[in-house]
């Protein structure tokens, strides 16, 4: 079996943060997302990376060390982009035999061994379902209608879902998946949704769910669901700091080497605070501070902060900041 990572999307709902950064490359404390993503597949077999051209270096040198090969779209921009379907058939063509197809944007705590058995024992297309326990996150997702362990329906994004067990950008193919994607591509409006695709499978063959019982899952889709997820995984790291004897940090916390941390300033908990960054007293909790980010007399709660951001005298709250902004209350 050979697994493959899709990382090829802008993430436009995270912008400005992810204009200059992939999404599975955003820190979960001292780890990044698709550290989490690898360290829960690399197990099974060779993995592929499936990403784009704006972000390939970055890639490139995450993957250094690691035994990972890249597959690299031609696009720059969303715009641009293949989509995840056409994406994923690209992929398959150049590879034989089964594979795991996970989304790079995923954080779940569980391990795929009991899905992957699963897989093995149907051989035919295989998803992972997670019960989100409300009908209105279900309308944000594929919903999968059931008969025992067969999907006999995959609704995406629906209206009035029957239920609230979804997808969640987890599966397992055959060898011949290849080409049913292709036969999909060749009539479809939506290339950007795996979903769209097993949705149409659905009414082709024989293709069963694997609902998690066990664990945690997060979509990585939105600034609140990002500090959720930070939250969930984050493990407390301080590196080599300057902390002022006035200063308090609540762990957890994951402080990079290179921070300066003086006056009554109040870290944490679940503040990740990247490289060279100087905080004079401010408070940072539940919020990721990106590199050289200088913070006096703030404070900020669930937020997202650029590198090189310089802010003053403010209260920030659910807010992201692009990178190089100089702000400063009167």
């Amino acid at each position: 079996m050979k697994v493959v990572i899709l990382a090829g999307g802008y993430a436009t709902r995270l912008w400005p943060i992810t204009k200059t950064k992939a999404k599975p490359l955003l820190p979960v404390g001292k780890k990044k997302i698709i550290d989490v993503v690898y360290d829960k597949v690399r197990s099974f077999g060779e993995v592929i990376i499936s990403t784009n051209k704006r972000f390939e270096e970055d890639f490139r040198k995450w993957a250094e060390g690691k035994d990972v090969e890249l597959v690299v779209e031609d696009s720059t921009r969303e715009e641009e982009k293949l989509g995840a379907v056409r994406a994923l058939s690209l992929v398959l063509k150049e590879i034989e035999g089964e594979t795991l197809v996970v989304a790079g944007d995923n954080l779940f705590s569980f391990e795929l061994f009991d899905f992957v058995n699963f897989y093995k024992e149907k051989h035919k297309p295989c998803t992972c379902l997670y019960d989100v326990g409300d009908t209105e996150l279900a309308k944000r997702y594929g919903v999968a209608r059931l008969d025992g362990e067969r999907i006999t329906e995959f609704i995406e994004k629906p209206e009035r879902p029957e239920s609230t067990l979804v997808g969640i950008g987890i599966y397992a193919f055959p060898e011949n998946v290849p080409e049913l994607l292709e036969d999909y591509l060749r009539g479809a409006e939506n290339a950007d949704n795996i979903g769209s695709f097993v949705s149409w499978l659905c009414r082709k063959e024989e293709v069963f769910g694997y609902p998690i019982s066990d664990g945690v899952w997060y979509d990585v889709g939105s600034p609140d669901s990002y500090i959720e997820a930070l939250k969930m995984f984050m493990e407390n790291y301080v590196g080599d700091v300057e902390i002022d004897r006035f200063s308090k940090i609540i762990e957890p916390v994951c402080i990079e080497d290179g921070v300066k941390i003086s006056g009554r300033s109040m870290i944490g908990p679940y503040a990740c605070i990247g490289e060279g960054c100087v905080i004079d007293s401010s408070d940072v909790c539940e919020s990721v501070l990106f590199k050289n980010v200088v913070l006096r007399n703030t404070t900020v709660w669930r937020s997202l902060i650029d590198e090189e951001c310089e802010i003053r005298k403010l209260n920030l709250s659910s807010s992201i900041i692009g990178s190089h902004a100089k702000i400063q209350r009167a």
